[in-house]
């Protein structure tokens, strides 16, 4: 998942990226997650305007993360294929799902991968149709 799917989760527990959450949480799908990847999560999640939106405490955005990162399975980025994407801050979430082998990644941001996960035989979708699929 991108970093703005991760905030639509803190920000809208009815919503599809959250219910995505709660498939790995039933162990559904899996969430692979890399080292910068969770540090990235980190810093947005908790910036102010972010945590103020969501209507949570430092606190309960720590929970959140926790949480999380404790469901989610740890890829070592063994190669950096960048650059690959137009926004670079993109980049470690492709780089997670090529080192972790996923076949697919979940982001709302179509446009800025553009064809890159193909290229690594990996599917791009967005959370509805990634609802959609492991129903």
């Amino acid at each position: 998942m991108d970093t703005d799917a991760v905030l639509a989760a803190m920000r809208s527990p009815a919503g599809a990226s959250a219910a995505i959450i709660r498939a790995v949480r039933q162990e559904k799908a899996v969430l692979l997650l890399s080292v910068p990847l969770a540090i990235e999560y980190e810093a947005v999640c908790r910036r102010p305007e972010h945590r103020v939106s969501a209507g949570l405490s430092d606190r309960q955005v720590g929970v959140f993360l926790d949480a999380l990162m404790a469901m989610a399975e740890p890829v070592q980025t063994h190669f950096l294929w960048r650059p690959q994407l137009r926004d670079a801050s993109d980049e470690m979430v492709l780089e997670a799902a090529v080192n972790g082998r996923a076949d697919a990644s979940v982001t709302f941001n179509l446009r800025d991968f553009g064809d890159a996960p193909a290229r690594f035989g990996i599917e791009l979708l967005l959370p509805r149709e990634f609802l959609t699929r492991i129903r």
